[in-house]
Parts: structure tokens; C-alpha cells; sequence
């Protein structure tokens, strides 16, 4: 299995055991740290980083149609930087909210039970395999599909840890190193390189912000 299917499983088991908290449980009809996402929102939202990668893998690619760089693909996501209140953030929080309906126990054994058949799923798969994001309307690899469902678990799980008071997980290295790259390359394109260089290196010439999302 490649090092991003590997990447990829452990940061689902950390996102799953995220969503088995009972503070997650506790607190799911309250509001989180995003707005206008519910903590189960936001956890059902985290949980679908799991269901979406067996969408994909289901989803039949279009004759002739060939994968997009993640670099393309961030550039075409309409969701990004989009305002609160534009149409695909308003469809992700009502999907979310959705799919929150039946509670915790529900979104905690459906990912669950998911993670457990992609441990097998993924191993299989072609190196050179390209899945369909039928949400997206475009093809990827499906290492560079994971590699985004990487970055959406990191900052999720962070996203949640924070909504109800619990620390944020620890991610191994394999995870996070190439979360850090796709961030700090989206960060670039959105800011440009002086931003991000000032930001890290120096406090007293750095920018606002250099957020990546």
C-alpha cells in the first residue's frame, strides 16, 4: 500500500476515535467553532472523509475524462474561500446537518464500519487508479484524492476537538508532513510567496494572515 493509503487509514482511525469522544455526544446539538455548523454537523462532516472515499471509488469515471492535478483541483473548488453564506458552503452545512439527524452513535459506527472495508479496499487498488468526485464533478488519482481527505481530517479533527473542549489529536508524522505541504502550497498560491516566507521567518515583517483555506 502506498505511503498516502497508509497516511490515509491512520488518520481515519484518529478521526473516528475523535468521533467516539463523549464530549462529541455530549454536546452534539450545540453550536462548534465553525459557524453555523452544529457539533454534529461538523462531526458528521469529518465522518464523510470516510463515505466519500468509497463514493469515489463507486463513482464511474466519464469516457475521456482524465484526472486533474490537486493543484487544478483546489483551483476549480468553488468552496474555496467562498463566503459563509454562498450557495456550496450553505449545501456542505446542510448535507452535514443531514446526515447528523440520527446522532452520534450512528455517524461514529457508519465511519466505522467504512474505515474497516476501505483497510482492505485500498490495498488493492492500481497504483495508477482514478476515481470520480461526483460532489466535485471531476476526476483525481486516488492518492491524490486521499491526500486532500488528509488535509480535510486534520483540520476537522482540530475543528472539533476545539468545539468541545478537547485536545486536539496528535498526528503522526506520515500524516502530517503532507498535510503541511498541501496547506503550505495552497497558503502560496492564495497570499504569494513573500507572505508566507515573512510569516514564518519573520514576526515583524509577517503578514495579517496566511491562511490557506
Amino acid at each position: 500500500m502506498s505511503d498516502v493509503r497508509q497516511a490515509y487509514v491512520t488518520a481515519a482511525e484518529v478521526a473516528t476515535a475523535l468521533l467516539r469522544a463523549p464530549a462529541v455526544a455530549a454536546g452534539w446539538g450545540r453550536p462548534s467553532a465553525l459557524p453555523e455548523f452544529s457539533v454534529g454537523g461538523l462531526a458528521a462532516h469529518l465522518g464523510a472523509q470516510v463515505f466519500n472515499v468509497t463514493l469515489a471509488l463507486a463513482a464511474e469515471v466519464p469516457p475521456g475524462c482524465s484526472a486533474v492535478s490537486v493543484r487544478e483541483h483546489y483551483a476549480r473548488a468553488s468552496w474555496l474561500a467562498a463566503d459563509l453564506n454562498e450557495e456550496t458552503n450553505v449545501l456542505i452545512r446542510r448535507g452535514s446537518e443531514k446526515a447528523a439527524a440520527n446522532g452520534p452513535v450512528d455517524v461514529h459506527t457508519r465511519a466505522s464500519a467504512e474505515l474497516r472495508r476501505l483497510r482492505d479496499v485500498l490495498p488493492a487498488e492500481p497504483a495508477d487508479r482514478t476515481v470520480f468526485l461526483p460532489w466535485a464533478g471531476w476526476p483525481l488519482t486516488l492518492d491524490d484524492l486521499l491526500l486532500t481527505r488528509l488535509m480535510e481530517i486534520a483540520v476537522h479533527c482540530d475543528d472539533l476537538a476545539a468545539s468541545v473542549a478537547e485536545p486536539t489529536p496528535e498526528l503522526p508524522d506520515a500524516v502530517f508532513d503532507p498535510v503541511l505541504t498541501l496547506l503550505t502550497g495552497l497558503a502560496v498560491r492564495r497570499h504569494g510567496q513573500v507572505a508566507v516566507l515573512r510569516a514564518l521567518s519573520r514576526a515583524e515583517r509577517a503578514p495579517a494572515t496566511i491562511t490557506a483555506l
